[in-house]
C-alpha cells in the first residue's frame, strides 16, 4: 500500500505573522531581517517585495537597493515561535506522525487516517483551519513520499495545493528545473549545468554509476530523488535532532576576543533551549563564514554528553581557535549548535561534580531569564558585546 504524505508550508511565514499582528502591513513590500543600513540578510520577504527580486538570504543592503520603499522589520522570534506551536497543534490533530521541518513547515503522514477523509480532503481541512485559527496561508503538497510532497507544496505558492498520484512521481518531477529538487544547491546546479542537465527528468535519466562517480554518495541520493524515490519515514513530532544559533556581525572581524564573546552568548542560548527540551548533546557543531563568503562547519564529539553552557562554549572555542590558525580572513558570521541529542538520564561519574554544578547554575540562570528576559543576566565575556548581535535568524 502506498503512503500518503503531506508537506505543509506556511507562506512567507515571518512576514505573514507581522501582517497578522499589524494589518496595515498587508499588501505592502515587507522584509524581516533588520535595518538595511546594518549587516544582515533577509529572513523573509512578502510576495509584494519578491516582485522586485528580493529573496531570503539576500543581503539587506542589496534588498534596499532593489526596493528602497520596502518596510524593513527586525522581527521577533518569540512571536514566530508562538504561531509555530499553534500551527503544529493544528497538524497534530490530523495525524500523530508529524515531523517539523522548521518553524513554518512540516511533514504529515496521513496513511490510514481515513476518519478525516481522503488525503486531498485532509489537506483542504488543514488549509482552512490554518486560515481560520491563525489567519495565515498554507501551501500543501500531497504525494507518496516526502521529497515529492515537498516539491509539490512549493510549486504553486502562495496558497498552493498540489496532489501527485501514486505512480506519477517521476512524470511530475521530470519537466521541472533541477534547482527545484531538494539537495541541489547552487554549486550542484552549476556542476549539473556543465553536464548539460537542466531538468529533473534529465537528471533521472543519467546512469547511476555516472552520478556516483561525480558526486559520491550524494549521487545516489540525487538519482533516487530525481526518480521520485524516497523511503525515509516521517519522524515523530517533538523529536528535535539539533539546536543551533548563528549571527551575522555588523563589521567583519578577526579579533578572537570579540568572536569568543559572541560565541559565549550563542552557546548560552543553545544551552537554554537544550535544557528546556530536557535534552543533552553528544556533539557540538561550529560554523564560520568569512568575508569572502567561504563557509566552514566543524563538529566535535566529547566523551560525555552535556547540557552545560560552559561545555558547549569550551568545545566551540577549541574549534574557533583551530579555524583562525589556518586563515587570516575576517569573519562575517559565526554560529554554534548541538546535535546527536539524548535524554537527560546519564551515568554519573565520581569525578564530574564540577560539570554537575555548572548545569545546576545554568538551570538557576534559566529561571531568572524566563522571568526577567534573556539579557537580565549575562556572562562578563558576552555583556560588553551585546550590541554586535544584529541578525540571529533563530532568536
Amino acid at each position: 500500500m502506498s503512503r500518503h504524505i503531506l508537506h505543509v508550508d506556511l507562506d512567507a511565514f515571518f512576514v505573514s505573522v507581522e501582517q497578522v499582528l499589524s494589518p496595515e502591513l498587508r499588501g505592502k513590500p515587507v522584509i524581516v531581517g533588520g535595518r538595511p543600513e546594518r549587516r544582515g540578510v533577509v529572513a523573509s520577504a512578502s510576495y509584494e517585495a519578491r516582485t522586485y527580486g528580493i529573496r531570503a538570504a539576500m543581503p539587506l543592503a542589496q534588498a534596499y537597493r532593489l526596493c528602497p520603499y520596502a518596510i524593513f522589520l527586525q522581527g521577533d522570534f518569540r512571536k514566530y515561535r508562538d504561531f509555530s506551536v499553534r500551527f503544529m497543534e493544528i497538524l497534530a490533530n490530523f495525524s500523530p506522525s508529524l515531523e517539523p521541518g522548521g518553524l513554518d513547515e512540516a511533514y504529515l503522514d496521513v496513511t490510514g487516517c481515513d476518519i478525516f477523509g481522503t488525503p486531498l480532503q485532509i489537506a483542504q481541512s488543514i488549509k482552512k483551519k490554518v486560515k481560520m485559527e491563525l489567519n495565515l496561508i498554507a501551501s500543501v503538497g500531497i504525494a507518496s513520499c516526502k521529497i515529492v510532497a515537498k516539491v509539490a507544496s512549493d510549486l504553486r505558492k502562495p496558497d498552493g495545493l498540489v496532489e501527485v498520484t501514486f505512480g506519477e512521481e517521476k512524470n511530475f518531477l521530470a519537466p521541472l528545473p533541477v534547482a527545484r529538487l531538494p539537495g541541489v544547491g547552487d554549486k550542484t546546479e552549476q556542476t549539473l549545468r556543465v553536464m548539460s542537465i537542466k531538468t529533473i527528468g534529465q537528471l533521472a535519466d543519467i546512469p547511476l554509476e555516472l552520478l556516483k562517480g561525480r558526486f559520491g554518495r550524494m549521487g545516489v541520493m540525487l538519482h533516487e530523488y530525481a526518480n521520485g524515490i524516497d523511503a525515509s519515514k516521517v519522524d515523530l513530532y517533538g523529536e528535535t535532532k539539533s539546536i543551533s544559533r548563528e549571527t551575522t556581525l555588523e563589521r567583519d572581524t578577526i579579533d578572537q576576543r570579540i568572536l569568543e564573546g559572541i560565541l559565549r552568548q550563542l552557546s548560552e542560548r543553545v544551552g537554554a533551549q537544550l535544557r528546556e527540551e530536557g535534552k543533552r548533546a553528544r556533539s557540538i557543531v561550529f560554523k564560520l563564514r568569512f568575508n569572502d563568503f567561504e563557509t566552514i562547519t566543524r563538529r566535535i564529539t566529547p566523551k560525555e554528553s552535556s547540557a552545560s553552557d560552559e561545555a558547549i562554549f569550551t568545545q566551540a572555542t577549541i574549534l574557533l581557535t583551530q579555524a583562525l590558525k589556518k586563515t587570516r580572513k575576517s569573519v562575517r558570521l559565526i554560529g554554534v549548535g548541538v546535535s546527536n541529542l539524548v535524554g537527560e538520564a546519564r551515568q554519573l561519574s565520581m569525578f564530574d561534580s564540577a560539570s554537575r554544578r555548572s548545569e545546576l547554575l545554568d538551570q538557576t540562570i534559566d529561571r531568572i531569564r524566563r522571568k526577567y528576559g534573556f539579557t537580565a543576566i549575562q556572562s562578563g565575556r558576552s555583556f560588553a558585546l551585546k550590541d554586535i548581535f544584529i541578525a540571529n535568524k533563530n532568536d
